[in-house]
Parts: C-alpha cells; sequence; structure tokens
C-alpha cells in the first residue's frame, strides 16, 4: 500500500505527535497539588503559586484562564468568593468558586502585581499590557509537574481543569453538578472528560441500596 504525497512520512517529516502523549492527561491527586503549591513557595513563585491555585478552583480552560483581569477576582480590598467568565469555547458564562487557599495567594500576587480592575491578574513580561500566553500558561504547567517528579507528558493544563471536577465527581457521583462547574453544554462532554465508563456505573448501583 503507497503512501499520499500529502503524507508527511512519505517526505520524511515526524509526525506532530511524535513521541508525545496522546489522549487525556492525568488529573492530579490532593497529594500532589500541596507538593506543587510546597514547591512554589519555597521558591517564592508568588505570580505561579496564584496562577496554579486559581487554575484548581476555577476549573477553566487555559484560554480563559489566562485572560482573568483583576476586576473578576477583586471586591474592594478583598478577593470574592465566587467569579464569573464568560467562555471562549462557548460563549456562555460559567461561575467558579475561590476557596481559602486561593484567595489568600491571590491577595498575596495581586498585592505586589498592583494594577486596575481593567488590568489582566497575569500580565505578559514581553508585552505588560496583555496577558500571558496559553504557551506560556503550558510551559509553567510542564515545570510545575516536573519539579515533583511527575512525567509532563502525562500532565498539561488540562490536567488543572479536571482536578477538582474529578475530586467533586468521585465523592458525589453527580455528573450534572461538574457539568455546570466545567461549563459544558451537554452531559455526555462531561462524561467523556472525566473518562467515566461502565465500572463507575457500576461502582455507583452497587453502593445503592434500596
Amino acid at each position: 500500500m503507497g503512501h499520499s504525497q500529502y503524507d508527511p512520512v512519505s517526505q520524511g517529516q515526524r509526525a506532530w505527535n511524535a513521541g508525545r502523549k496522546v489522549g487525556a492527561k492525568r488529573a492530579l491527586k490532593p497529594r500532589q497539588i500541596w507538593a506543587i503549591r510546597f514547591f512554589l513557595d519555597r521558591e517564592g513563585r508568588l505570580r505561579d503559586r496564584a496562577l496554579f491555585d486559581l487554575a484548581i478552583d476555577s476549573k477553566l480552560r487555559g484560554c480563559d484562564l489566562v485572560k482573568i483581569k483583576i476586576g473578576t477576582l477583586v471586591a474592594g480590598p478583598e478577593i470574592r468568593t465566587r467569579g464569573m467568565v464568560i467562555q471562549q469555547k462557548t460563549g456562555t458564562p460559567v461561575q467558579f468558586e475561590l476557596m481559602a487557599d486561593a484567595r489568600a495567594s491571590l491577595l498575596a500576587w495581586l498585592g505586589r502585581r498592583g494594577g486596575t480592575v481593567d488590568d489582566f491578574a497575569f500580565p505578559s513580561r514581553v508585552d505588560h499590557a496583555n496577558h500571558i500566553s496559553t504557551r506560556q500558561y503550558a510551559r509553567l504547567v510542564d515545570e510545575w509537574v516536573s519539579a515533583i517528579g511527575l512525567r509532563p507528558e502525562e500532565y498539561g493544563t488540562h490536567s488543572l481543569r479536571r482536578t477538582k471536577a474529578s475530586l467533586i465527581y468521585k465523592a458525589t457521583g453527580n455528573l450534572r453538578a461538574v457539568q455546570i462547574l466545567l461549563g459544558h453544554t451537554k452531559i455526555e462532554s462531561t462524561v467523556r472528560y472525566l473518562g467515566v465508563d461502565i465500572e463507575d456505573a457500576l461502582a455507583l448501583a452497587e453502593a445503592t441500596e434500596l
């Protein structure tokens, strides 16, 4: 069987995903979350700690996370307990909670960062009027997971988006709640995203006695 002239293999080119792990990225476990927090605190990386905590709590896609403005996070001198953004992918709003750890790290970072409510919370180092890129965010995630001994091929920005959602699902089995938190328009998307399969369904059924 021959190769198409458009097949990169026939031209000696490597496939875009050669050597990469393809598929859903793993969610972080609680102990791994705290290991990353410890690493970032030890290194004095206020911005990264705030970005990491916000990513875990907000469950936002990277494209929405990097664009968050200070006004979305603050209410006067304090960090909000809840926020809301319009998702770039779907154009629909999604709300998220900010727990105590995230509020503390955001307050510390924004106190150093300064700026107005119209400024991006995480500005680019190249263009301070712009936000960090999704590529830079992805590089940071690779660095964080590598620092605690994890393989960056198995983790990525979606790992942070999936982490809390996966923990909520495992604790409650409530797909509808997770769907709302992730901002999915269809429950089927949530099922695929979490990797829910027949074993999960049977485990839930077995835990329910009538």
